[in-house]
């Protein structure tokens, strides 16, 4: 059997079952999204009537003993059974079944079969994830991505077992959602006049407005298609940096006694930049009317507030900012911040909510019940964990999916060092340096796409897949030691599953490099020589 990702424990008993033209699912109490994803995606792929009174029995229940998201997924001549820990494992069990019955299942409606019938293996399998926080960050402020781009990618995860999409709604570049309190940060800050195409370096500029916001109708929406594949949908609203078109739209945002706020437009190049956010009152109050109508649509127990990338040259000339650190007793800058980061730790808590972050926040200490994001490399996850904070591994050295997947001339607009199928399927989240009781903190991992220069679907495909099929595995695999690790036998599983891929219709790299018209000749990136630093 071939499965990505990699189930924890199965059998093959020998011979297979027929489904026939008819199967009768019978849904227990908690299994009933996977019923009606059976039902409905199932359904379309065959052209088997899941829906009749007679026929093959399909059993989907849930067995709380199994355990959160495990499966028991058994196959033999008298039907089907698959039992969930709850209704999300019941739902891996549906997915896995349609890894067992071929890639065509992976379509949208029945290809001509000449009569063959469906069949799958009798066979036994017993699973269970590895992490509960299985993710995928998608960055759609730099490049706006339609809703029905997000919902694809929705089921693309949940094909892949992946549980948490991480959405990067609000940058310099793109305000994404819509804030009724707040009409200017989408009729402002959702465009840009124009876009810088490549990294800083590139003459080249595509001289067409860009930008889109999602209406909060539009997210409740994505929230409810991501719950009914048991998807968690966690926004992310920056604070304090990366506010520029928060700041184009409302300027007594900003630092307006060191800058002309007034003067700043939504950013239209890439990088890090200046333009952060004032450290007042009127700015907390603010965010809280966002957040207030953001918990509204995400009801999402973590909720991220960035704090990446937040240069601090501003608050450090300005009065308004050193008044505020002399006002809370912050001491310096990065206490500054690490008061903001408090403050909002506070806010959410108050509302059920946690507030989680880029490792940033662990500048001037860290918030009491705030996670960590961590992406500059292990170092700050590890000092989290040690500290008694819950951690999400993204190490951008090893699963940021925007980096260059090889070193040749074609690749497109390459960016940092290479990683490879490979060294993300030898990625491991949790360091070896922690203790047992600190490495429980890690609760998950996930990888990273930004998209300033992927603007398009296929260029996100492109990036995104295969690489995001070994990070499934790697998140619910309970999988050796990296240099262990049976690459050989992944490639070739991965065999099987490009054909699935293809009938997903995902434009991934080939193993081979890219097709003609995935490159971007003429386009600069910003390449690095050498291996990436292991930090």
């Amino acid at each position: 059997m071939e499965f990505v990702p990699a189930v924890r424990g199965g059998a093959v008993k020998g011979g297979r079952l027929a489904l026939g033209e008819k199967v009768r699912v019978e849904v227990g109490a908690g299994a009933e999204r996977a019923g009606r994803w059976v039902r409905g995606a199932l359904g379309a792929a065959t052209g088997v009537d899941f829906a009749a009174p007679d026929g093959v029995r399909l059993s989907l229940r849930v067995e709380e003993a199994l355990g959160a998201e495990a499966y028991r997924l058994d196959v033999g001549p008298h039907g089907i059974e698959i039992t969930g820990g709850d209704g999300a494992g019941a739902f891996w069990g549906a997915q896995t079944l349609r890894q067992l019955l071929g890639p065509e299942a992976f379509r949208k409606a029945p290809l001509p079969r000449g009569g063959e019938l469906w069949t799958v293996p009798h066979c036994l399998i017993e699973d269970a994830p590895r992490f509960h926080w299985r993710g995928f960050m998608l960055d759609v402020a730099r490049h706006f991505m339609p809703k029905d781009g997000i919902l694809r990618h929705l089921d693309l995860m949940a094909a892949h077992k992946l549980n948490v999409l991480h959405l990067h709604l609000t940058d310099d570049q793109g305000w994404r959602v819509q804030i009724h309190r707040h009409p200017r940060l989408t009729e402002v800050g959702a465009w840009r006049r124009r876009t810088k195409v490549g990294l800083l370096e590139s003459p080249l500029w595509d001289e067409r407005p860009h930008g889109g916001f999602y209406t909060q109708d539009d997210l409740r929406e994505i929230v409810a298609y991501a719950a009914e594949r048991h998807i968690t949908v966690v926004p992310e609203i920056d604070i304090p940096g990366h506010s520029q078109a928060a700041i184009a739209a409302y300027p007594d945002l900003g630092n307006t006694d060191v800058v002309d706020t007034a003067a700043l437009e939504v950013l239209d190049h890439w990088g890090v930049n200046p333009n952060v956010l004032a450290p007042t009152e009127h700015v907390l109050r603010f965010y809280e009317d966002v957040l207030t109508e953001v918990l509204d649509l995400f009801p999402s127990t973590f909720v991220h507030i960035g704090g990446d990338e937040c240069p601090k040259d501003q608050w450090r000339a300005s009065p308004t900012a050193q008044a505020r650190i002399a006002e809370l007793g912050a001491g310096d800058e990065d206490g500054l911040q690490s008061a903001l980061i408090r403050h909002f730790d506070r806010w959410l808590a108050d509302r059920g909510r946690r507030l989680i972050g880029w490792d940033e926040i662990l500048e001037g200490g860290l918030a009491e019940g705030a996670a960590v994001s961590s992406w500059q490399g292990y170092a700050g996850g590890i000092a989290a964990a040690r500290a008694g904070h819950d951690v999400v591994m993204c190490p951008q050295t090893q699963v940021y999916l925007d980096w260059r997947q090889a070193d040749g001339p074609d690749e497109p607009v390459p960016i940092a060092h290479v990683r490879t199928l490979e060294d993300v399927y030898r990625f491991e989240p949790v360091p070896a340096e922690l203790t047992p009781e600190e490495a429980a903190h890690v609760i998950g991992t996930q990888a990273n796409v930004w998209t300033e220069v992927l603007d398009s679907p296929r260029t996100v495909d492109y990036a995104v897949y295969p690489r995001l099929s070994a990070l499934a595995e790697v998140a619910w695999s309970p999988l050796p030691a990296p240099a262990e690790r049976d690459w050989p036998g992944f490639e070739a599983r991965m065999r099987t599953h490009y054909a699935r891929l293809d009938a997903l219709g995902v434009e991934y790299r080939p193993p081979g490099g890219p097709h003609p018209w995935q490159r971007r000749p003429g386009v600069l990136g910003r390449p690095k020589d050498g291996p990436p630093p292991i930090v």
